[in-house]
């Protein structure tokens, strides 16, 4: 089974004034877009054929299947996470994030320092490795699934929340106000979702 482009559970407007209608338009439709179409082209005919995005990352691979599959399951988790007029953590989730990650305050400041200071493209993420929350960054499409690369940034595990700090994912709207966008990111974020995968996670 090829791997498909989501639908997203919202329309390209839904999160302004955070991400504008046409950036999320084109995030989708040409960025994802292609890396899912690359990602069937690179493991057609492969012993990666069949297996899961995960359990892909999780192994050996090309540097196209890396790449690419990076693309592809980061941008899923991606737009998972967002939501309409955001919401807010609660329950085992928020007192982990106090437990484990000094209170929601810290946490704000270190993963907007994780997005603000990863040089170049790359994502900043929340992890649950070992039933503990990390925050981390990683280059271009590298995730924390990737185990030598999830380690070498100090959380690997299962990414929760990621933010894409490509510059495609803002430049339109911010241009180089990298901050901002890390700002906006936190009025649409969807804390059932991120829940709902840490409990599966831990």
């Amino acid at each position: 089974m090829a791997f498909e482009l989501p639908q997203l559970p919202y329309a390209y407007d839904a999160l302004e004034p955070a991400i504008d209608a046409r950036t999320m338009e084109i995030h989708h439709t040409k960025h994802h877009n292609a890396y899912t179409t690359k990602l069937n082209d690179a493991i057609k005919g492969t012993d990666l054929d069949g297996k899961s995005i995960e359990a892909i990352l999780a192994g050996e691979m090309s540097p196209a299947v890396r790449n690419n599959g990076g693309g592809y399951y980061n941008h899923c988790l991606f737009w998972e996470v967002l939501k309409p007029g955001g919401s807010a953590p609660s329950g085992d989730l928020a007192a982990a994030i106090d437990s484990d990650l000094g209170g929601f305050d810290q946490f704000r400041a270190d993963f907007s320092n994780a997005a603000a200071t990863r040089f170049g493209s790359g994502w900043a993420w929340l992890c649950v490795k070992g039933g503990k929350l990390q925050v981390c960054s990683t280059a271009n499409q590298d995730n924390p699934l990737m185990q030598a690369i999830g380690d070498a940034a100090g959380c690997g595990g299962t990414p929760i929340l990621g933010l894409d700090v490509w510059e495609h994912a803002y430049y339109l709207n911010y241009q180089n106000r990298r901050p901002d966008y890390i700002e906006a990111f936190f009025s649409i974020i969807n804390w059932d979702k991120v829940a709902e995968s840490y409990a599966a996670a831990k």
